[in-house]
């Protein structure tokens, strides 16, 4: 089965429409959201009836802690964070609310572990920054397989037998096999905010079959989606980061 896999969508209509057209012209037959569907961008109420539209046909869904905070508040964010959630919170009706706060902290699926930030302790939402943070996560679940974003740079992370850990920057556009002697963290990257230096969103493909993963940026309408974030009052920063992938 082909999966595509993204995270870290944050209300960026334009962006995840981009991501979703690339991902069914490459044959998706899953798909798969790893949390923060909602936060920085202006199209909440879009994005989140997208993703419930999605689950019902068969996708997964797991919380973020941009979704969290919307039930939750959080006392972590920064101002523009907190500014975006205020202002997604009195957009959303109540059933998208509901959506959002039932979502689980991660799913399981065959030997794939899928989470927001990390398995260690999903609910603290810590950063895959660094081998030492993906061995945490990698030795606290049985799967062979975990998928994450939450930190908007994509990377690659394996175990071997002996604990001996590996990483590397994926290339767009080139399969990488996740082997089967290895354990691997395949963090993603942002579909609606990137933050490696290139404005294009990032999604991924996993076939489940050949066990290979493909990485991919498409490039969207960034002045659109900035305009709109600046249009509907909100921080100008989560606007002027758009086009520099930052």
């Amino acid at each position: 089965m082909r999966l595509a896999l993204f995270a870290d969508i944050h209300a960026n209509r334009q962006a995840f429409a981009a991501c979703l057209d690339a991902a069914h012209a490459r044959g998706a037959e899953r798909l798969i959201c790893l949390g923060d569907i909602v936060g920085y961008g202006a199209d909440p109420e879009w994005a989140v009836d997208t993703v419930i539209d999605l689950v019902a046909k068969g996708a997964i869904a797991v919380r973020g802690n941009h979704d969290n905070a919307i039930g939750v508040p959080s006392d972590t964010m920064n101002a523009e964070a907190k500014a975006a959630i205020d202002w997604t919170r009195g957009r959303l009706s109540g059933e998208q609310k509901q959506f959002l706060a039932g979502l689980p902290m991660s799913r399981e699926e065959d030997n794939r572990l899928y989470v927001h930030s990390e398995a260690s302790e999903p609910t603290k939402w810590r950063y895959v920054r660094d081998t030492a943070d993906a061995a945490r996560s990698m030795m606290a679940t049985e799967l062979q397989i975990t998928f994450c974003g939450h930190i908007h740079r994509p990377g690659l992370y394996s175990m071997s037998s002996t604990a001996k850990m590996t990483s590397f920057v994926p290339t767009s556009g080139i399969a990488v096999q996740l082997l089967p002697g290895r354990r691997w963290l395949a963090v993603l990257g942002s579909v609606g905010q990137p933050r490696d230096g290139d404005p294009a969103a990032s999604f991924a493909m996993f076939d489940t079959i050949s066990r290979e993963i493909i990485y991919h940026r498409v490039p969207y309408d960034v002045a659109t989606a900035a305009a709109l974030i600046k249009a509907n009052g909100l921080p100008h920063w989560l606007a002027d980061r758009l086009p520099l992938g930052r």
